[in-house]
């Protein structure tokens, strides 16, 4: 598959280094005292990170080595404005620098188009956060980046509403053992009603062909609006039984129908 080559932008993947934390520490400090080796050797040290971030936006099908220059770059940042006066962790305050960086370059490249006014009001937002951020260590609240770049608060969450990426309910979020679990999978509906479903005679007699498991599950996701992993929860099995057994019952009962 596309997404595990090993050989990305020149780096042969299956062979990056780690560091643990002090050998971060000590090369944030040398590279702060300006050794540019040190600042290089913490760099690789950390390609993996970005790696692993990556992949979490292999949904959207973009050329995995734009992905991983424009994650290095995210890196580099978080190498240069990292403060080792404050008790957090490099990896701490690097993810989210990565990720603010990839983010940036798929909405720069988004399809979708968003107005001017408002895209302006996101960008904003995005560079009070990094801004914030390097100096704080730490994630600031909506009410911070509103109070910094003199928004409401309202306009700044839906500017930032505006250039999420739109996902698939149908998006993988987890596999296990081949069984998947979809995006869809961890929604409850709230909306639904006893009633839509007891009103059915067909259905209700479709349900007595299920096991006693299957029942349980197809009451607690559909009668109770519990979510897969609510339901394993409670019924001691992994979330992907759950799915497997859902699917499986909800395939039998169309057919009775």
């Amino acid at each position: 598959m596309y997404y595990n080559k090993v050989e990305i932008c020149g780096v042969n993947t299956s062979k990056l280094k780690t560091l643990t934390d002090e050998e971060k520490r000590e090369l944030l400090k040398k590279s702060k005292e300006g050794d540019s080796e040190a600042r290089d050797r913490l760099i690789y040290g950390n390609l993996r990170l970005v790696l692993s971030i990556i992949q979490r936006f292999n949904n959207r099908r973009e050329d995995l080595d734009d992905l991983f220059q424009v994650g290095c770059i995210g890196l580099v940042k978080a190498v240069d404005n990292f403060n080792l006066d404050l008790d957090v962790k490099f990896s701490t305050y690097a993810v989210p620098m990565i990720i603010g960086e990839i983010r940036r370059y798929l909405r720069d490249n988004n399809a979708i188009r968003i107005s001017r006014s408002m895209r302006d009001t996101a960008y904003k937002a995005l560079q009070a956060r990094e801004e914030f951020m390097r100096d704080k260590q730490c994630e600031p609240t909506v009410e911070q980046i509103a109070a910094m770049i003199g928004e409401k608060c309202e306009n700044v969450v839906r500017s930032m509403e505006a250039i999420v990426d739109p996902v698939s309910l149908y998006e993988p979020v987890y596999n296990e053992n081949g069984d998947s679990i979809y995006l869809m999978d961890q929604l409850s509906d709230t909306n639904s009603s006893d009633e839509s479903w007891l009103e059915s005679i067909a259905l209700r007699e479709a349900m007595k062909k299920l096991s006693e498991r299957e029942q349980t599950i197809i009451n607690m996701r559909f009668f109770k609006n519990k979510t897969q992993m609510e339901i394993a929860s409670e019924i001691g099995i992994s979330q992907a039984q759950v799915s497997r057994l859902e699917k499986g019952a909800l395939n039998r009962m169309r057919k009775q129908i």
